[in-house]
């Protein structure tokens, strides 16, 4: 059992590696594969054809050396010396320097690197010349010195290093990281023209569920991509469609309702005054607050458009309202409070949660502020609070916690709805809470 979990750990701990853009992912899909048969690549030009040439061209530069101090064992004398040396720069392009009565140091270092080179150096030398040598392959750019022990002096060789070392190598090197570079370059810009439309769609998206107009989205990209595009086009059309065939209706019920209602409000004017007719008449009144709540949730979103606001303004004119039928509000508001709503909706949602806190409460208290993503605005009061059981059935259309009807301690059963449900149309959400003033803590988070 513990492997498997050693391995799903793995698993949970490279995902959270991987880049979360799909842009980011298919940059990824593309340029792995590209970069392990790169690495393969390499690993076997390095391995077989690098070392193979190196190999040779120390081979013949070896053998070469070994023919010269043949030749210099055949001719010890001064003038078959001289000619030895004129035989190598000439024909070799090796300049050698012969050093009579010199010996290797001892405690000379053999060679002064470990690459390939140096490393097929030694092993030339010592299956082929098998004499004390000592390689300095650091000291200059263009040539590597060799010293060599012969029996009376030393054989100081300068060969080009070209001689010895493939160049191609580099040029190997060079052309893979170019042709890679190239390659993601080319891919970048490929997928980030793919991915562009996903994002146009999900920004179209985004914006219509927040109530934002975006006229100017027309379906680009890939067939698979068109293809989403067009259905949200589709998708959007019949919302939009429905939303104005329910506006219209309701429309035509507020008409017919109140026709009657004013009906008989005139008709109750015409009566003799008494106890029984104030009664009919606060009826009458409170039937149309009614029909005004009913229609107010079942509209939702009318054809308001939204438009850029200060959010801490609108909540200026709340609380104002609220401080002219008397009650205790208090506000504090960040300045630059701005986003993209629909005033009149908002306006109504914040509206409602001041109301059911002075409903229930004494003194409220309004903040706003703002992060990095999202606008947050809460409502306290110093009343009872409602019980965390209870506080997510209480957005239920019609729903009150006091069970009597009364509107003047209940209302309605629909402030809260209907301020969800505009919060939510705007993209946000809202949260009830307990309040440090003992009451109930209504927290509204709108998006940027």
């Amino acid at each position: 059992m513990r492997a498997p979990l050693a391995v799903n750990r793995t698993f949970a701990a490279a995902k959270h590696l991987l880049p979360r853009s799909l842009l980011g992912r298919s940059l990824l899909i593309i340029v792995t594969p590209l970069i392990l048969l790169q690495v393969i690549s390499t690993i076997i030009f390095y391995d077989r054809h690098w070392d193979t040439v190196t190999r040779r061209l120390v081979g013949g530069f070896t053998g070469e050396v070994s023919a010269l101090i043949r030749l210099l064992d055949e001719n010890p004398t001064p003038e078959g010396q001289a000619d030895i040396v004129e035989l190598a720069r000439n024909n070799l392009n090796l300049q050698i320097t012969i050093k009579p009565g010199e010996v290797l140091s001892p405690d000379m270092p053999t060679v002064t690197g470990d690459g390939i080179l140096e490393r097929t150096l030694v092993h030339q030398f010592n299956d082929r010349v098998r004499r004390p040598v000592t390689f300095d392959t650091a000291s200059y750019e263009r040539l590597i010195e060799v010293n060599v022990q012969l029996p009376d002096a030393v054989l100081q060789i300068f060969v080009p290093r070209k001689r010895l070392f493939s160049s191609t190598t580099y040029i190997f090197v060079m052309w893979m990281v170019g042709s890679s570079l190239i390659l993601f370059a080319v891919a970048t810009l490929f997928m980030r023209n793919q991915v562009r439309p996903i994002r146009r769609l999900a920004i179209a998206a985004d914006d219509f569920g927040k109530g934002r107009d975006h006229p100017e989205f027309k379906p680009a990209g890939a067939t698979e991509v068109r293809q989403a595009s067009a259905a949200f086009l589709d998708m959007r059309d019949r919302i939009q469609r429905q939303i104005s065939q329910r506006t219209d209706m309701l429309s035509g019920v507020s008409h017919d309702l109140r026709t009657p209602l004013t009906r008989m409000r005139l008709q109750l004017a015409l009566l003799p005054q008494s106890d029984g007719i104030a009664e009919l008449r606060s009826d009458i009144a409170e039937m149309e607050r009614m029909i005004d709540g009913y229609l107010a949730f079942a509209r939702g979103e009318d054809e308001e458009s939204a438009v850029e606001i200060d959010l801490g303004a609108l909540l200026g004119e709340v609380a104002s309202a609220a401080r002219r039928n008397g009650e205790d509000v208090t506000l504090k508001a960040e300045e630059a409070l701005r986003l993209t709503v629909r005033p009149t909706a908002m306006k109504r949602a914040l509206t409602n949660l001041v109301e059911n806190a002075a409903r229930h409460g004494d003194h409220i208290r309004i903040t706003a502020q703002r992060d990095r993503k999202a606008v947050e605005v809460a409502v306290e009061d110093d009343g009872p609070g409602i019980p965390e059981e209870q506080r997510t059935e209480v957005f239920r259309p019609f729903y009150r916690i006091e069970r009597s009807r009364n509107p003047e301690t209940g209302g309605v059963g629909l402030g809260l709805a209907i301020a969800r449900d505009t919060v939510r149309r705007h993209g946000g959400e809202i949260s009830l809470g307990t309040s440090e003033m003992g009451g109930l803590l209504a927290t509204v988070r709108l998006p940027l």
